[in-house]
C-alpha cells in the first residue's frame, strides 16, 4: 500500500471518520490489490523470457545442427525436454502458488516437446507430415494445461489446435480431411470451465473467450466437404449463439471489448446478412449434391440443424422472460436459414431490408440512450449497405453521388443534435 493512502488513512482514524476495523479492512483490500497486480506482472514477464528463452536456444541449436554428431544432436534433442520437466517438476514442489512460475515453466515444456519431436525425427529421419506432428504435440501438451494450472499453456493448445484444424482441411483439402480438432477442442473444455467458475474476471479468461470464439469461427468452416453451400446456415446459427451467450447476465456486466461473443456474434450477423444482399450470393444452392436425400443426411446439413435448434432454444430462453416484448431484429435474424430452402427465389431484397432495418434501429436505440457510438454504429451500417449497392446496382453516377451526400448530411445532423442535446441537459 503506497504512503500517500497510509497517511490518508491516519489523518481518517484520527478525525474519527473510520473505525479501526474498518481502516484494517481498506489496508488489507489495497495490499491484495497490490500483490495481485505484482503477481500478473511477474507472470507476464516470467511468460516473456521462457518464449525468449526457448526460441533462443532453437536458434543457437539451428545455427550449429549440421556440424554436431548424431550422439551430440541426440542429447542435444532431449535437453530442452528435460530442462522443462526440471523447471515444471520444481514449480509443482516448490513453487506450487506462483502463478508466474507455473506458466512460465509450462510454456518452456510446451516449446521443448515440439522441439525434440521435431529434433529427434530429424536426426533419425522419421517420415510424417504436419498434422502428425501438431496432433502429437498437443496432444503431449495438453496435460500440462490441468498439472500446471497453466493458461497460458492452454491458450498455446488453442493457437495449436486451430491451425492443425486450418492445415489439416484448408491447407490441404482435398487430399487431406479431418474432423479430430474437434476432439482435440473438448480437451480444454474442461479448464475453460474451471475458469468461468473460479477467475471469471480474469485477464486470462478474456483472452480464452476471445480465442474460444475466434477458434470456432475460423474451423467450423471444416465440416465443409460433400455440401459446402449448407456452410452459411452453420455460421448463421454460430454467430446467433455467440450472441445471446454475450447477452447472458454473466458477460452482460462485462465492458464490451471484453465480451467477445457479442461483438463476434453481431459483426458475423451483419457480415451474412451483407453477403445475402448481393444477388450473386443466390445463384447457388444448397442442393449441390446428387439427391435432396443426399443433402439432408450430409454432415453439414445436420451440423446445421443442430446449431439452429440451438439458436432457438437460446432465443427462447432469453424471451420467455420477458414475454417475447423485448425482440430485437438480430434475434430473428437465424430464421433466414429457412430462405434456403425455397428454391428459383433471390432474397437479396429482404436481405437490405433485414440490414436497414437493423441500422435504423441501431440509431434510435443510440438516441434513446444518448449514445453517441451506438448511433454511429448504425449510421456506418446503412452507409456500408449502401456502399454495397453501390457496386451492385446500375443507378446512375448522380442517384448514387445524392445518396452519399444525404448520408453524410444524416452523421453530420444526428452527432450535432445529439451532442445539442447533451449540453442542453448538462445546463
Amino acid at each position: 500500500m503506497s504512503d500517500k493512502i497510509t497517511n490518508e488513512l491516519q489523518e481518517l482514524l484520527k478525525a474519527n471518520v473510520v473505525t479501526e476495523e474498518t481502516a484494517k479492512k481498506i489496508r488489507q483490500y489495497f495490499n491484495e490489490k497490490q500483490e495481485g497486480s505484482q503477481n500478473r506482472l511477474s507472470s507476464v514477464f516470467g511468460i516473456l523470457g521462457a518464449i525468449l528463452v526457448g526460441l533462443g536456444i532453437i536458434l543457437v541449436f539451428a545455427h550449429n545442427w549440421d556440424n554436431l554428431s548424431r550422439l551430440t544432436k541426440i542429447l542435444l534433442s532431449f535437453l530442452p525436454l528435460i530442462i522443462g520437466q526440471l523447471f515444471c517438476g520444481y514449480s509443482l514442489l516448490k513453487k506450487s502458488e506462483s502463478p508466474a512460475w507455473r506458466e512460465s515453466s509450462g510454456v518452456i515444456l510446451f516449446f521443448a516437446v515440439g522441439s525434440s519431436i521435431a529434433l529427434i525425427a530429424q536426426v533419425y529421419n522419421i517420415s510424417g507430415d504436419l498434422n502428425s506432428f501438431l496432433m502429437i504435440w498437443m496432444l503431449l501438451c495438453l496435460p500440462l494445461v490441468y498439472l500446471l494450472k497453466s493458461s497460458i499453456v492452454s491458450l498455446l493448445y488453442l493457437t495449436g489446435i486451430t491451425y492443425y484444424g486450418c492445415n489439416a482441411n484448408y491447407f490441404t483439402y482435398p487430399t487431406a480431411h479431418s474432423y479430430y480438432y474437434w476432439l482435440l477442442l473438448l480437451g480444454i473444455a474442461p479448464h475453460y470451465y474451471e475458469l468461468l467458475k473460479t477467475k471469471a474476471n480474469s485477464n486470462f479468461t478474456l483472452f480464452h473467450h476471445w480465442f474460444i470464439a475466434l477458434s470456432l469461427i475460423i474451423c467450423l468452416g471444416t465440416i465443409a466437404h460433400k455440401n459446402g453451400n449448407s456452410i452459411a446456415l452453420s455460421y448463421m446459427s454460430l454467430f446467433t449463439i455467440f450472441y445471446f451467450i454475450g447477452q447472458t447476465p454473466f458477460f452482460e456486466v462485462q465492458k464490451l471489448k471484453n465480451n467477445s461473443f457479442l461483438i463476434f456474434g453481431k459483426l458475423g450477423i451483419l457480415y451474412l446478412l451483407l453477403l445475402y444482399s448481393f444477388k450473386w450470393f443466390w445463384d447457388k444452392s444448397i442442393y449441390d449434391t446428387t439427391s435432396v436425400s443426399e443433402t439432408f443426411f450430409s454432415l453439414e446439413f445436420i451440423i446445421a440443424l443442430l446449431l439452429t435448434f440451438l439458436a432457438a432454444l437460446l432465443f427462447y430462453k432469453k424471451n420467455s422472460q420477458t414475454n417475447f416484448k423485448e425482440i430485437s431484429v438480430l434475434e430473428l435474424v437465424f430464421l433466414t436459414n429457412i430462405l434456403f430452402f425455397i428454391p428459383g427465389y433471390e432474397f437479396s431484397i429482404i436481405a437490405n431490408g433485414i440490414v436497414l432495418a437493423i441500422g435504423i434501429s441501431e440509431i434510435k436505440r443510440g438516441s434513446k440512450l444518448n449514445h453517441l457510438g451506438i448511433l454511429n454504429f448504425g449510421l456506418i451500417l446503412i452507409s456500408i449497405l449502401v456502399t454495397c449497392r453501390f457496386f451492385d446496382t446500375n443507378l446512375s453516377f448522380v442517384i448514387r453521388g445524392i445518396l452519399f451526400i444525404t448520408i453524410g448530411l444524416g452523421f453530420f445532423l444526428t452527432n450535432y443534435l445529439m451532442l445539442k442535446k447533451r449540453n442542453r441537459n448538462e445546463k
